[in-house]
């Protein structure tokens, strides 16, 4: 099958002192090609964890993850990931880090360059492609690792908080960027967030989990994914839907967070 499947998922880490920790329990849930899932839920249900596996970083205790039919044993161009911070090449400039992947898999620039150049238009950093990274705003730091990712061609892009640290104007624009590149270029992505605003407006498939272990308590199929890419996002918000399905779900998050106090002041 094309698509990501991941099989009854658990992942435990053995603590120095004879203890351990079950981050992941029995998670299990299929994407096909082109969805756009958005993941969250309060701290220390397994958000991450459960990226850094469909990654290939780290390798499950139990279950597997499959991709297009074959098991993930490690990181593969496949699969691309953009972090919270971008991870760049500070001294490389704009164009050298998209550059980056396609030239490390022993492509010719002749091959990529018109693609490079392509990508660098769609995330309006044309004019910037000779700037050093540390000349640019955290926003279009971001573009550029978004460009990146991009141009290794990956038929699933992983985002692990990607627009968490920028302004809530840049974070807006941001946002919409996500949705136009989601349908321009039909891949399938998974983003966490911690904000219940950006989870339902760039889900598709909105996947709450609970802590711990990690799992999945509830999954919501919203329309205002498809809505925000051609129109406002504030406009967005105004849909009848939108602010009771917020509601219902920070109420959700706030009783895990007051479980989890509750337990820890029990401990």
């Amino acid at each position: 099958m094309t698509g990501l499947a991941i099989d009854k998922l658990s992942m435990r880490f053995d603590l120095p002192d004879g203890g351990a920790v079950q981050a992941l329990k029995d998670v299990s849930l299929e994407l096909k090609q082109g969805e756009l899932m958005s993941v969250l839920g309060p701290s220390g249900c397994g958000k991450t964890t459960l990226l850094n596996i469909v990654a290939g970083f780290l390798a499950p205790t139990e279950g597997s993850v499959r991709m297009n039919g074959h098991v993930v044993t490690g990181p593969d161009a496949e699969r691309g990931m953009v972090f919270q911070q971008g991870a760049l090449f500070e001294w490389m400039s704009v164009r050298e880090n998209v550059s980056f992947g396609p030239r490390m898999a022993g492509k010719r620039p002749r091959d990529y360059a018109q693609e490079v150049d392509h990508l660098l238009e769609v995330v309006g950093l044309q004019e910037f492609k000779e700037k050093a990274i540390y000349e640019l705003s955290g926003g279009m730091q971001q573009r550029v690792a978004l460009a990146r990712c991009l141009a290794n061609d990956p038929d699933v892009i992983l985002m692990d908080e990607p627009l968490g640290a920028l302004d809530a104007l840049t974070r807006e624009k941001m946002q919409g960027l996500v949705l136009r590149l989601w349908k321009e270029t039909g891949k399938t992505i998974i983003l966490i967030t911690h904000s219940v605003e950006e989870a339902l407006l760039l889900g598709e498939r909105l996947l709450v989990m609970a802590p711990r272990p990690g799992r999945i308590h509830r999954e919501y199929r919203l329309p205002f994914a498809d809505l925000g890419v051609n129109a406002d996002l504030r406009e967005v918000k105004k849909h009848p839907d939108y602010a009771p399905t917020r509601e219902e779900i920070l109420s959700m998050i706030w009783d895990m967070e007051e479980e989890i106090m509750g337990r820890a002041e029990a401990g």
